[in-house]
């Protein structure tokens, strides 16, 4: 998980954004410090359950962790190369796990540190992971153009599809339907129906690359993220995913790409909110619906 500062950290950094409004870092209170779970940058973290998260790096490790105590729960190898993403199984021990090896392996927490299931079928790096509701399919995507829907139990392809110049940088699976969501660095945001693999609709094309996608608990929306530098670009979008599919709301202000942004548990605010994370190592937290960012619940992380 790498090393969170448990002290108050300085700096003197100050930008200049184009609408000619100066920020600078003022000290901020970060978490307490944990022991490393990896030796090497962790390149991904999903939820597990509300103790447990799951993390990959660039040690070729899978590392289940205890957040709240800051323990190592257990090891996983067998990638040969950095993982790139993690997903998890809703309400279950098992999560899945891709890596620049072109290889996906399903793991079960309880189990053998070895891996239950192994998915090979890309021709590159895999940089998209996705579990259906139910976690009898898994819906993998790569930079090699092709979307791979697979069968968990088998471990057998039983769909494929290809989109020119579609570099896959994300995918989501709609909670209870049949539809999983994609952002690519072809500035496209789709929406595939998994009963045949087909693209059900597309999203206006954004100005930037897309990095990642989340949707909301009911499935009626969801979050698209761009890249982006000095504050052109950077944003998250929320879309409504029913049967308008249009843009809701816009959150600007990061100055550099936006690398991920997640719905909050509505029992944490007063209002529907929802927290992006930037390669400017910053944390922001947003109101859903009018996109005013939260005064005092903005964090820096340790890049």
């Amino acid at each position: 998980m790498g090393k969170l500062q448990s002290k108050l950290k300085r700096s003197t950094y100050k930008y200049s954004r184009p609408d000619g409004i100066i920020e600078d870092r003022t000290p901020t209170k970060a978490f307490q410090e944990y022991t490393p779970a990896h030796v090497d940058t962790v390149s991904v973290v999903a939820a597990l359950n509300s103790d447990l998260c799951v993390s990959g790096g660039k040690d070729k490790t899978v590392v289940a962790y205890d957040w709240k105590t800051g323990n190592v729960v257990k090891r996983f190898r067998g990638h040969e190369r950095e993982i790139t993403k993690i997903a998890c199984v809703h309400k279950s021990n098992q999560f899945f796990s891709a890596s620049r090896d072109r290889m996906v392996m399903m793991w079960d927490l309880h189990g053998s540190p070895q891996p239950r299931q192994q998915f090979s079928g890309h021709a590159m790096v895999v940089t998209g992971l996705a579990v259906c509701p139910d976690s009898s399919q898994l819906c993998t995507g790569s930079r090699d153009n092709t979307l791979l829907l697979w069968d968990v139990g088998t471990g057998q392809c039983v769909e494929r599809a290809s989109v020119s110049r579609n570099l896959v940088t994300h995918l989501c699976w709609v909670p209870r339907e049949s539809y999983i969501l994609q952002t690519s660095e072809d500035k496209t945001i789709r929406l595939w129906d998994s009963r045949g693999l087909q693209v059900a609709h597309i999203f206006p094309t954004k100005q930037h690359i897309q990095t990642y996608c989340e949707v909301s608990e009911d499935g009626h929306k969801c979050i698209s993220c761009s890249n982006g530098f000095g504050g052109e670009g950077c944003e998250a979008t929320l879309w409504d995913l029913r049967q308008t599919r249009t843009r809701i709301c816009e959150y600007k202000g990061h100055f550099q790409t936006v690398a991920s942004g997640v719905f909050l548990p509505r029992a944490l605010a007063l209002m529907p909110v929802i927290a992006t994370s930037s390669h400017d190592c910053k944390v922001k937290i947003w109101n859903q619906d009018t996109g005013d960012r939260i005064q005092g619940n903005e964090c820096y992380t340790t890049c």
